[in-house]
């Protein structure tokens, strides 16, 4: 489209937002805390890459990153982040996977249902075989 001599181009209106405006909602803060769970989530993927190089490095090298206490630390903090951001993504699934059966709508509460216990079998599987490998 080309100017015309004298036109006037319209400016875009752009709201001012108040930089804490996710704290007016509890509905708000909760998504911006499940948006800051994936920063943990990220973190302790990075640390469990830092724990294999540890490993190749013999066991004493592993046990010695278990055992500082900056690892005791990220553990501490990561494992609720790590938690609530399971738990919410979770609860997201009914929202994507929409199940049908026959005319009917399979309930999101059973969808819902059906992945959290999925995630606990697996979470007591995942233990059992840790624990048979440590010798514990």
């Amino acid at each position: 489209m080309v100017d015309q001599p004298g036109a006037e181009k319209s400016k875009e209106y752009i709201r001012s937002m108040p930089s804490n405006w996710w704290m007016k909602k509890k509905s708000y803060s909760l998504f911006m805390l499940r948006e800051l769970t994936c920063v943990f989530v990220g973190g302790y993927a990075l640390f469990l890459l830092i724990l294999v190089a540890c490993a190749a490095n013999g066991q004493e090298a592993f046990i010695a990153m278990l055992n500082n206490p900056v690892s005791i630390v990220l553990h501490v903090i990561a494992l609720p982040m790590v938690i609530y951001h399971s738990i919410t993504w979770i609860n997201l699934t009914p929202k994507v996977l929409i199940i049908w059966r026959g005319e009917d709508r399979v309930s999101s509460t059973l969808i819902a249902a059906v992945h959290h216990a999925g995630w606990i079998v697996l979470s007591i599987v995942i233990f059992v075989i840790v624990r048979a490998i440590a010798g514990t």
